[in-house]
This record gives C-alpha cells, sequence and structure tokens, in this order.
C-alpha cells in the first residue's frame, strides 16, 4: 500500500491496461500530483522495458534449438496405412498454424504495450523532457543530430492542441522522437521512429487504429517513417491530432 492509500496492484492493473476507462484517467490524474505513484510507476515501466530488453539479448541459436529437439524428440513410429499419415500431417499442420497465429498476436500485444509504457512513464516522470518549448521551431531541431531521420510538426497555435516538449526514446531497440501534446487535461504522446522489417513484423501492421492498453492509438507509415499517436483523449481527438501530423508530412 502507498502512502497515500493507493495500492500497487490497482497500479500495476493501469500499467496492463486491465482498469476501466474512469478508472483510468482518475488514475492518470492522481499520477500527475502523486510523486510516490508516479515514482512506482516509473519503476515498473523501467523493470518492464528491461525485462523486455532482456529477452530479445539471450535467444538460443538455431544449432543449440536443433541440438535440444534432436534430444527431446520421438523416434518416429511407422504407420501402417496412407490415411493415418495424412490425418497426422494434418494435425501436425493445425498445430503448427495454431501456435504461430497465438505467437504473433502475442508479439503484438507486447510490442504495442511497449508503445503503451512509453506514454506512461513521461505522465510519471517528474522530468518528463529533454526539450520543453510550445514552438514547434524549437522542439524539431532540438532531435536533428540525435535520430536518424527528420518529421515535421503541424502547427499548432490556434487549435485545440498545444506543444509540451519532446525527449529522446528508444522504441523496439530504435531511437525515437517522443513528442508530448497536450490537449485540456489530456497529454498525448507522438512517436516518431524508422521504419523497418524488424518493426513490421513486430507490430503486423500497416495504418490504422484502436485501443491497446486503456488508450486510443493511432499508427501509420509515411516516407519511411512509423507515427503512433497514443493518449486517453477521445478517439476522434487522437484522429484529429493524427491527420494533423499527416498533413505536415506528406
Amino acid at each position: 500500500m502507498m502512502l497515500c492509500g493507493q495500492d500497487r496492484e490497482t497500479l500495476a492493473a493501469y500499467l496492463d491496461g486491465e482498469v476501466q476507462a474512469e478508472k483510468a484517467n482518475a488514475l492518470e490524474q492522481h499520477l500527475r500530483t502523486c510523486a510516490d505513484c508516479a515514482a512506482e510507476v516509473a519503476s515498473m515501466v523501467s523493470l518492464r522495458r528491461a525485462m523486455r530488453s532482456a529477452r530479445t539479448r539471450f535467444i538460443p541459436s538455431a544449432e543449440f534449438r536443433q541440438k535440444i529437439q534432436s534430444q527431446v524428440t520421438p523416434k518416429r513410429r511407422c504407420f501402417t496405412t496412407f490415411g493415418s499419415l495424412s490425418v497426422a500431417i494434418a494435425a501436425l499442420a493445425m498445430l503448427v498454424a495454431a501456435l504461430a497465429w497465438v505467437r504473433q498476436n502475442a508479439e503484438r500485444a507486447d510490442a504495442f504495450r511497449e508503445v503503451a509504457d512509453l506514454h506512461v512513464s513521461d505522465l510519471a516522470s517528474a522530468n518528463p523532457y529533454d526539450v520543453v518549448s510550445s514552438d514547434r521551431h524549437t522542439v524539431k531541431p532540438w532531435f536533428q543530430g540525435r535520430i536518424p531521420f527528420a518529421f515535421n510538426l503541424p502547427e499548432f497555435a490556434g487549435t485545440e492542441f498545444n506543444l509540451l516538449g519532446g525527449r529522446l526514446v528508444y522504441l523496439h531497440q530504435q531511437p525515437a522522437a517522443q513528442v508530448v501534446v497536450g490537449m485540456r487535461q489530456h497529454k498525448i504522446s507522438v512517436l516518431v521512429v524508422q521504419e523497418s522489417g524488424t518493426l513490421a513484423s513486430a507490430f503486423l501492421i500497416s495504418s490504422g487504429g484502436g485501443v491497446r492498453d486503456s488508450f486510443n492509438v493511432e499508427t501509420w507509415s509515411s516516407h519511411g517513417l512509423r507515427f503512433f499517436v497514443v493518449g486517453d483523449a477521445e478517439k476522434a481527438e487522437i484522429q484529429r491530432l493524427a491527420q494533423a501530423l499527416k498533413s505536415a508530412n506528406e
């Protein structure tokens, strides 16, 4: 139990997207005023990102896999009829397809969770920005030389959105730009990273939106870059910000 009375299980559920939208909004507001809970969530995010990185770092080689498989694979049984062999092959093919589908969906969920983690870590951090400015001509140039690509930001003056700042992050082990945009009491993260084969296979997406870990998400690819817009604002508001970014990067 935290000093404020909040329990760690609820904070973990919020981080995993397992709380209702109304409660998630209340927790987000709480994180902005409670340093203890913000530090706890930041620690959870750091641990999860470290575990994700370690999981991809220690991958067994193909030779090791073959060696283990040869040791545990049972001896082949002889099938007396062609029908029995066909049934066995069909069953094996269905099993392999099902396992591949489960693995792909699990990897996709984990990849989107990484996007949500970056957004939550901004909400929970006491110093969320590397560059603080409401001027796009200050925020955009700050990324030059820090990331291997360039992108444009729309003009937010006179709109419902206001630019808060940005920071350098890593998404799927690649350098990325995170720009944070305010809209009333909401914070919305814009993540920009170079499109790549590994990134595309991890997210298994081309473009579109949806709800991930209690956040509305819009994503698309443009000129070799992958964009993510994530936040707890309404879906229509996320889409309007996404459209402004698309127009600025056409």
